[in-house]
């Protein structure tokens, strides 16, 4: 599977080790930075993955900072992507099955590899169940259509 990655100064160290372990698996991996520790600011790289995926390049995407929220909050501003912070395996299975989530974010103040490794193996194998959940995912798909534009506001 081709991943896209990339994490900020403060998920730099734990997306390094994820990395490896994903090309060690077999997984083409495309890494979009951070490449050191140096502060650097996390919407540059949520950005660069989330274009990454929904454009098609990228079967799925994994991102990492601190909390794994502002990597979330930054890559769900793409049309199309659905990125969910998680830090327990049933939330990624649920969020993977439920919600088809495209990209995942993580917190590295709250998970070493030990317990993000098997989130991401979650991740990259559970399947979108569909039924129920494709008509979810539609309104969430017209919510984004139509709120597209910055709404006008009366001066």
């Amino acid at each position: 599977m081709r991943i896209a990655i990339a994490a900020d100064h403060a998920g730099f160290a734990l997306k390094e080790k994820l990395r490896l372990k994903l090309a060690g698996e077999g997984h083409e991996v495309v890494d979009f930075g951070t490449n050191s520790t140096e502060p650097c600011d996390y919407p540059d790289f949520a950005e660069r993955v989330a274009h990454d995926v929904v454009e098609g390049r990228s079967e799925r995407g994994i991102l990492v900072c601190s909390t794994g929220i502002g990597m979330a909050i930054a890559a769900n501003k793409v049309w199309g992507v659905r990125a969910a912070p998680a830090e327990y395996e049933d939330e990624v299975r649920l969020t993977r099955a439920h919600n088809d989530a495209n990209v995942l974010t993580l917190g590295s103040r709250y998970l070493d590899e030990e317990r993000a490794w098997p989130l991401i193996r979650i991740f990259l194998s559970e399947e979108f169940m569909g039924g129920r959940h494709a008509r979810r995912l539609a309104k969430i798909a017209a919510i984004e259509k139509s709120n597209l534009q910055e709404p006008e506001v009366d001066r």
